[in-house]
């Protein structure tokens, strides 16, 4: 073959030829020759590519194909990168939308919503307060305080002391054979003094438990000297009083408030409890012990020293 005639060929053979990116992919067939299968596609055919010439032409073609090939390659990276962050930002709004209900769970905290206030409940009148605060003092097994009150009720607290003083006006002046007073910090029924021994009688009935001579006197040091400790109490009775003590506390009318700083021993207060059963509202309210003290009282404490 002449040289001009393997010059055409060659012109021939290069302008029938079609870079890889462009030739249209067979389809993918697995061993078994199934063409659904996930295999990679194969690559061309090395049959199909022309071979390279003797001379220079060959490797001209191969240069261009190589250029080709790259430039298809920095294509097909850039297309990736591009699907790639458009599937991150679907990703991303999937994220911040409620499946459910197609709102952003988060949203930022400048534009968040405040929840709505709970609506106020309904003032009431004077006659339903009334009814409710007298049906609530009939159930209570111990003073109720003003404020647990109106937490029930859901009323203003300026509402339940007035109207708790004038239930108990109403009670004093209608004559019931009860009356409710203060106690213990709260509010209580209690039956008048007036008809107590026919209260104890039906209460009792001959079964009453009364505190000893003993109990009465150390009761009365724990609530005129509280806190005190029981060596004081000791010292001002002139007895040991450990097991008075510990009747006293497994009546409830007696606990324990912590130690002493010097010696560490227990000081023990009067309770709840002791201020309910004597009708009284706090310790400030018991008699003064001045009216019931000898004449003699200072050569009394001089002659026990």
């Amino acid at each position: 073959m002449s040289s001009e005639e393997r010059r055409n060929s060659l012109a021939d053979q290069a302008a029938a030829w079609i870079p890889p990116w462009q030739r249209p992919t067979p389809p993918a067939e697995s061993p078994s020759g199934d063409p659904d299968s996930d295999l990679p596609p194969k690559g061309p055919d090395p049959s199909e590519i022309p071979a390279a010439p003797a001379d220079g032409t060959g490797e001209t073609l191969g240069n261009a194909a190589g250029e080709g090939a790259e430039q298809g390659e920095t294509a097909e990276r850039g297309a990736e990168r591009t699907d790639a962050a458009e599937q991150g930002a679907e990703r991303a709004d999937r994220a911040a939308q409620d499946p459910a209900a197609g709102v952003p769970t988060k949203q930022p905290a400048g534009r968040r919503r405040a929840a709505p206030a709970p609506a106020p409940a309904p003032e009431l009148d004077d006659a339903e307060l009334r009814g409710a605060l007298e049906a609530i003092l009939l159930v209570v097994d111990e003073p109720v305080s003003e404020l647990t009150l109106a937490q029930v009720l859901e009323q203003p607290a300026e509402r339940i002391g007035p109207m708790l003083d004038e239930i108990a006006a109403g009670y004093t002046a209608a004559g019931h054979g009860f009356e409710l007073r203060r106690a213990a910090g709260g509010w209580r029924l209690y039956t008048r003094p007036e008809y107590a021994t026919y209260v104890e009688r039906f209460v009792l009935d001959g079964q009453s438990v009364r505190l000893t001579q003993a109990a009465l006197e150390t009761l009365a040091v724990v609530a005129y000297k509280q806190p005190v400790t029981r060596s004081r109490i000791s010292a001002i009775r002139g007895v040991n009083c450990d097991g008075v003590i510990r009747t006293l506390v497994s009546r409830g009318l007696v606990e324990e408030c912590g130690a002493e700083p010097d010696s560490g021993a227990f000081l023990y207060r009067t309770t709840t409890m002791f201020l309910e059963k004597l009708g009284l509202n706090s310790v400030d309210d018991l008699p003064p012990l001045a009216p019931f003290l000898p004449d003699d009282v200072e050569e009394l404490a001089d002659a026990t020293r």
